[in-house]
């Protein structure tokens, strides 16, 4: 697909949903760290939004972040708002991008929290220069805290739950949970959660930037312990590897995993995936712009102090071929 079509099927999406946008958040879920309305930013006055920076602690190019950007910049262009991507993995690197925005005078600003504490002095300094912020994907317990407008994402630890659950609700008796990413509070609380509602689990910590060793590292474990019958990633690109890692290491587990790609579509459709966990994070790119766009203009708030759920939802085979072709464009 060209990057022109790319665009005219992300922009023809996001047109279709604007005008649903304020119904679709009032309904999120409520669960979060309270249910009181974040109180505005002093002094706020109506105006106009024109510019909005998302800082993510995505890799630059990773699948996952490409949809957060594309819902973003469909936004954007929606709303006539420019809109202005940048991600670094480092939380270091991460909180010098947001004191950039920041020195920049940029109009509003979305932020991803991995770590939160690493990046808690330069989103407090955002509101602190009166650039609202709202916090996306990770670090929602923190994001009132911080001061922050509002949270968009998934509750991981829910996610998590649901997941497990589903496997167990499936048969299995023994669950191994691969955290591909250190430090990160969101890959920790899926494992938490998943492991609590499976009951019997472990996990494992691989590092997703060496994913040969991560897929060795799945493959000692499944050997080491067969009793293992369900693998649970939290990442796309892992669930490759842990595919590959039960052929290798002749398990009888199965695979599920978070977050969809294109290869996480076949796996599925060839029955080697049970099923993905889609967080649909286009809506953690574009919900946020809608947000910010309100609050400048008509300072509206949305969720009542509580995230703004964008998922679990659940790809398997009885919807993977409906979910396929928005994968292929870049919304899912």
């Amino acid at each position: 697909m060209s990057q022109r079509a790319h665009r005219s099927g992300a922009t023809t999406w996001s047109r279709r949903i604007l005008p649903l946008v304020a119904a679709s958040t009032l309904l999120a879920a409520c669960s979060g760290p309270g249910t009181d309305a974040p109180s505005m930013q002093s002094p706020v006055v109506a105006g106009t939004l024109d510019s909005v920076a998302v800082v993510t602690h995505g890799s630059p190019g990773d699948a996952f972040w490409n949809v957060v950007k594309n819902g973003a910049e469909a936004a954007g262009k929606d709303l006539g708002i420019r809109v202005e991507y940048n991600s670094a993995g480092d939380p270091g690197q991460q909180a010098k991008l947001i004191d950039n925005a920041v020195a920049q005078g940029v109009g509003g600003l979305v932020v991803s929290m991995a770590n939160p504490e690493a990046l808690r002095p330069s989103i407090e300094k955002a509101v602190t220069a009166g650039i609202p912020v709202v916090t996306i994907n990770s670090g929602e317990s923190a994001s009132t805290e911080f001061g922050a407008i509002a949270h968009v994402g998934q509750s991981e630890s829910l996610a998590g739950q649901a997941a497990g659950k589903r496997l167990a609700d499936a048969g299995h008796k023994k669950l191994l949970c691969v955290i591909h990413e250190a430090g990160n509070i969101g890959a920790n609380q899926r494992c938490e959660g998943a492991t609590k509602a499976f009951g019997n689990g472990t996990t494992l910590q691989v590092d997703i930037n060496n994913p040969t060793d991560a897929q060795s590292r799945i493959k000692g474990a499944l050997e080491a312990d067969r009793s293992i019958d369900a693998v649970l990633t939290l990442n796309s690109q892992v669930a490759a590897r842990a595919v590959d890692a039960v052929k290798e290491s002749q398990s009888a587990a199965k695979v599920a995993t978070f977050d969809l790609n294109t290869d996480v579509v076949d796996a599925i459709r060839a029955d080697k995936l049970l099923f993905a966990v889609d967080q649909q994070q286009f809506e953690q790119g574009y919900l946020p712009v809608v947000m910010l766009q309100l609050y400048r203009t008509n300072l509206n708030s949305v969720g009542g102090g509580a995230p703004v759920q964008t998922g679990p939802a659940f790809v398997d085979k009885n919807n993977v071929d409906a979910v396929a072709a928005l994968v292929a464009q870049g919304t899912r």
